[in-house]
């Protein structure tokens, strides 16, 4: 079990889908919930109550590997462990379903990238009680902390030439910004 590099499980996403609240929107979709172990699903009907319904949206593989065990402990010591959910929207003509889910990661770092562009929505779902641990017995088998290593300087003297700081032509250290001229003839003479 040590030789795994990576762990994976179905995880179905439930959205919820309540009333817009702005008259340019008529629909909010949210992600709210995960189904650990769920089969297949392509936006079932889970539960109406009034206007809001909620759906088994989709069910994809979440992947856990073992170079990204430091981003799944910033997820499980959150104050809430969550797993970001990425959607993006689809194409209208195709579904009556605007959203399509593209991601799960269990990786705040991941999570993060994401967030950072207005492409997608991201959203943190808490994860339940069987997830975290699951990810929290592969996070033990694999993680190992960084050594710091402190940078040693090394001895070469700096403080005597500047390179490429300033006019080249000029020699002295004391004026490297003055602009490069003629040395002034003696007017003494």
């Amino acid at each position: 079990m040590t030789g795994e590099r990576m762990r994976a499980m179905p995880v179905g996403v439930v959205v919820r889908r309540l009333p817009g609240v702005t008259k340019w929107q008529k629909w909010s979709w949210r992600p709210v919930s995960l189904l650990p172990g769920a089969k297949a699903a392509d936006w079932t009907v889970l539960r109406k109550e009034g206007e809001a319904v909620e759906y088994h949206a989709a069910t994809l593989s979440l992947e856990l590997h073992r170079t990204d065990t430091e981003a799944y402990l910033t997820a499980l010591s959150d104050k809430v462990p969550s797993i970001y959910v990425i959607m993006r929207p689809a194409d209208e003509v195709e579904r009556d379903v605007p959203m399509d889910v593209m991601l799960l990661t269990a990786s705040a770092y991941e999570g993060q990238d994401y967030a950072d562009t207005t492409d997608v929505m991201v959203e943190k779902v808490p994860m339940p009680p069987g997830l975290i641990a699951w990810i929290r017995e592969f996070v033990e088998l694999h993680h190992q902390d960084e050594i710091f290593i402190k940078r040693k300087r090394d001895k070469k003297r700096i403080d005597l030439k500047e390179d490429g700081i300033g006019d080249a032509r000029i020699r002295q250290i004391s004026d490297v910004y003055r602009a490069p001229g003629r040395k002034p003839k003696d007017t003494l003479q």
